[in-house]
């Protein structure tokens, strides 16, 4: 479990929270945990403890269960899917390592069924890849490469965004947290947008249709006046979450083919079927010239990732990208194969499109009825509910969203707050429709109590 965006380690509801536990065993895991881990927002402490996980359920050592709804973005295939694991044992049995300049059956496999992927679902010749161990690394290898093919260093993104840790992850990124005096300076040329955000539109507009069209006008102004611009990177979808208005894309996509700038899409937590489709850009109908993947790609259980490229833009074999020790390790290609292999046989693009349109209905039915959800809004299993202080005002609600969340998870649903103010609920696919209505029970009963 996390604790919500933007809360302190020592916030009152937090400590309410912990202050409730009364079970030994988990308050010495606890403290151990605080001895020995570096300490940092957003992680440690920690929340309380996990002992098991399985399908969507996650317990802790008290035996106290509850529906993840967060998850890290890692658990579309549910928690411990039979499947995933019988094929991680047996390769490992099979060849449990390949060091570097040898490949393997599964590494190249997998490499075939993303490329095949993205070549057929987004329209476009992404037929080159690299795996990386973590999303992080991925956009960083997407970012070697954009500077590779165009000879230009900067970049356009999004305020808001979150790409990753490192440093050049962290330099396209716009979340404040990541961009402290710690991580600076950052990686030159850098240039940052607002977002699209029609709810909370940072140009003052009330509309999506005017909304979506000034924040596109924006990035083809930056592109323009910057004029050497080697990639534009963002979220399809923002993970926060918030839908692009009509068209967005499709004019980011033209702007950038205007002025020569590569387009990277990071679907590291919206790929994969989360949103309804296997990628989150199929629904606006754009090619990237990158796509990258992660997080859910390794099943839940093992950490892989994926940067993958159209073929022209394999131009850098002179240079290093990155030389990833696990860059072809079986196990993991194994493991993410596996779980492609599962969102596919399972259908689970559709039921998250089939489940989500159930959970947003319900959701837009409490919107009616409360007056301190403001907004909701989502694609597939990917849903937030804004909880404001007012409706007229639209002032974020970060203390009703607080103890909300702390309500959620006394009666057994955890999930993430964004933004300090929005519920984010992203069940796993696998979920059934009686669990999501008992999840959204909970949501509904907490926000209707205020």
């Amino acid at each position: 479990m996390t604790h919500t965006e933007g809360e302190s380690n020592t916030s009152a509801a937090r400590a309410e929270w912990r202050a409730r536990d009364d079970d030994p065993a988990t308050e010495a895991l606890i403290e151990r945990d605080a001895d020995v881990f570096l300490h940092q927002s957003l992680s440690s402490p920690v929340v309380s403890t996990i002992a098991k996980a399985e399908g969507i359920w996650i317990e802790d050592t008290a035996g106290r269960r509850f529906m993840d709804f967060h998850g890290n973005s890692v658990h579309h295939i549910g928690y411990g899917h039979p499947k995933l694991i019988a094929a991680i044992k047996a390769q490992l049995d099979d060849l449990s390592f390949a060091p570097r300049r040898f490949t393997c059956e599964p590494a190249v496999e997998l490499a075939e069924a993303l490329t095949s992927r993205a070549t057929a679902n987004l329209s476009g010749d992404l037929g080159k890849v690299l795996f990386t161990t973590g999303g992080s690394d991925a956009v960083e290898v997407a970012l070697k490469v954009a500077r590779a093919a165009t000879g230009r260093f900067k970049t356009v993104s999004f305020w808001d965004a979150f790409h990753g840790a490192g440093f050049g992850a962290a330099s396209v990124g716009g979340e404040h947290t990541f961009r402290s005096h710690i991580a600076g300076p950052l990686v030159p040329g850098a240039e940052h947008v607002a977002p699209f955000a029609c709810y909370r539109c940072p140009y003052g507009h009330t509309g999506p249709d005017v909304c979506g069209l000034a924040c596109a006008n924006m990035v083809d102004y930056v592109l323009d006046r910057e004029g050497d611009v080697a990639a534009v990177i963002a979220e399809p979808m923002r993970a926060v979450p918030y839908v692009p208005p009509p068209g967005f894309w499709r004019a980011v996509r033209e702007a950038c083919d205007r002025h020569g700038a590569l387009l990277i899409f990071d679907e590291i937590p919206t790929g994969l079927g989360k949103t309804g489709r296997f990628f989150a850009s199929e629904h606006d109908g754009v090619t990237p010239d990158m796509v990258v993947m992660g997080k859910s790609l390794g099943g839940g259980i093992l950490p892989v990732a994926a940067a993958v490229v159209r073929s022209d833009l394999d131009v850098a074999g002179d240079f290093a990208i990155g030389h990833y020790t696990h860059e072809k390790n079986p196990v993991t290609a194994r493991a993410a194969l596996t779980t492609v292999q599962i969102v596919e046989e399972e259908g689970l693009a559709a039921r998250a499109e089939e489940l989500g349109r159930h959970a947003m209905g319900r959701m837009r039915d409490l919107m009616a009825r409360s007056p301190i959800v403001g907004d909701v809004r989502g694609r597939g299993l990917m849903f937030g509910v804004e909880i404001v202080a007012d409706k007229e005002s639209r002032e974020p609600g970060r203390e009703l969203a607080e103890r909300i969340y702390y309500r959620c998870l006394e009666a057994g649903l955890s999930f993430k707050i964004s933004q300090g103010s929005v519920l984010t609920l992203s069940p796993p696919l696998v979920i059934s429709r009686a669990d999501l209505d008992r999840a959204l029970d909970i949501v509904e009963e907490a926000v209707l109590a205020g």
